[in-house]
């Protein structure tokens, strides 16, 4: 069965707050096609009002029209004002929240303006409801959705008890439309107004998903070219290296049996037996990257397979008390692979995990599948995250950044994973931590 892995953003739904380089790149995207959008409807709305409104007998306009004009100028007043504010790159989320509220008003604005009762400007707030999904999802949608009800609500409650207005209206509601009407209609519209918050929030959440996963895969096909280039080059290096190496490990050994060395001498051997060993090791590292191989592959439960790791970790002295493992873990959920490959990938990036972090720090490992579709494993760490010089490079055979390292760590999970027909890719900021995601394919 094949499986897809992917190193992505927190283990949390897409429609929460996290720390994404991606949602902030998204979201500054999107602010900006709204500012603009914004700013286009003021301008149609100008040139609409202008072409059809029309002057009374002593050739004044209708107060409506003129109101509307008012209205059209704010819009594109407080465009220019979003338009600076995002040239700032700060605080995106509360500029996102901030013009879709003022929207919100605006559009109560043109509702009353233009009949409201009777206005058909009413659609407007379920437009906001939509781009408001766009921008902050699920929760965004619904809270616009809310706002929504609740001014609409107001504006014909006070309608019908004569305290305002609408200026183009000549009789007031209370005579011309029952209670009864008013409340089906408030009931109408919001009901419409949480209905396209529901819509529009599930489409945005499947569309942002979607482009995830596309944009995953391109840059995953651009690694695996890139990689396949040198897979052929290094196995046959490898494969060449390990026929001297156990001819001198084979050699030393002999020579330490038959002439027993002591001291200095005794040193230099064994450190030629240790550095043979790590040679040996590099060596079948590198043959592992070319060729890992999937033979092996059974159902594994995944839960299981976590937890199993997890103990073998936390008896590990190196990070035993100083690095805190929580695990949020959905039962009865499997993958087909090799045991031996999903431990490495484990114990891999928990290794990562644990050494990006200075001092005591936290790893939290979760396991769901939404919908039962794919299953997501992601591993958080609150570390010191990767540079974005390095970050290019994370996966490239023999790239590393410490000391003792040869850099085949994440090569390896990375050409594990291809070998299961998989995708891989990660996300970091620097100073505050890393999240690996693994996405596999459900087999149940």
């Amino acid at each position: 069965m094949p499986c897809i892995c992917r190193f992505s953003q927190w283990p949390v739904p897409l429609d929460s707050p996290d720390f994404s380089f991606r949602r902030t790149r998204d979201l500054f995207v999107q602010i900006k096609w709204v500012v603009l959008a914004r700013a286009v409807f003021a301008l149609i709305l100008i040139f609409s009002t202008l072409f059809f409104s029309d002057t009374d007998l002593s050739g004044q306009r209708d107060p409506s029209f003129l109101s509307l004009y008012k209205i059209s100028g704010t819009i594109l007043g407080l465009s220019l004002v979003y338009f600076t504010w995002l040239c700032q790159k700060k605080y995106l989320s509360v500029l996102a929240y901030t013009q879709i509220i003022f929207d919100t008003f605006i559009v109560t604005a043109i509702v009353f303006v233009t009949g409201g009762y009777h206005s058909i400007f009413t659609f407007l707030y379920l437009l906001v409801i939509i781009y408001a999904a766009m921008l902050l999802l699920a929760r965004g949608s619904f809270s616009v959705a809310l706002a929504s009800s609740i001014q609409y609500g107001f504006l014909i409650e006070l309608e019908y008890l004569k305290i305002i207005a609408p200026l183009s209206e000549n009789q007031p509601l209370a005579l011309v439309v029952d209670q009864h009407h008013i409340l089906y209609r408030i009931v109408i519209i919001i009901s419409a107004c949480f209905a396209t918050a529901a819509l529009s929030g599930i489409l945005s959440l499947q569309l942002k998903s979607a482009r995830k996963d596309l944009k995953i895969a391109q840059e995953h096909l651009k690694r695996v070219e890139k990689m396949a280039a040198v897979d052929e080059m290094v196995s046959g290096i490898a494969h060449e290296i390990k026929n001297p190496l156990a001819s001198l490990s084979g050699s030393i050994q002999m020579l330490r049996e038959e002439m027993a060395p002591t001291g200095e001498n005794d040193k230099l051997m064994q450190i030629v037996l240790r550095e043979t060993d790590r040679l040996k090791q590099i060596v079948t590292d590198i043959r592992l990257i070319s060729k890992p191989g999937r033979t092996n592959a059974e159902l594994i439960d995944l839960a299981k397979a976590i937890d199993d790791v997890k103990i073998l970790f936390d008896n590990t002295p190196d990070w035993h008390g100083r690095i805190n493992i929580v695990t949020q873990l959905e039962r009865d959920l499997h993958v087909y692979m090799d045991a031996v490959h999903l431990q490495q990938i484990l114990w891999n990036l928990i290794k990562n995990a644990a050494e990006s972090i200075d001092g005591k720090g936290k790893i939290t490992i979760s396991l769901y599948s939404p919908r039962h579709k794919r299953i997501y494993l992601t591993i958080r760490d609150t570390g010191l995250g990767i540079d974005k010089k390095n970050a290019p490079h994370v996966f490239d055979p023999f790239y590393t950044t410490k000391r003792d390292g040869t850099g085949l760590g994440l090569s390896i999970i990375h050409r594990i994973v291809d070998t299961y027909d998989g995708m891989i890719d990660f996300e970091s900021i620097p100073g505050k931590g890393t999240v690996f995601t693994l996405i596999f394919e459900n087999p149940d």
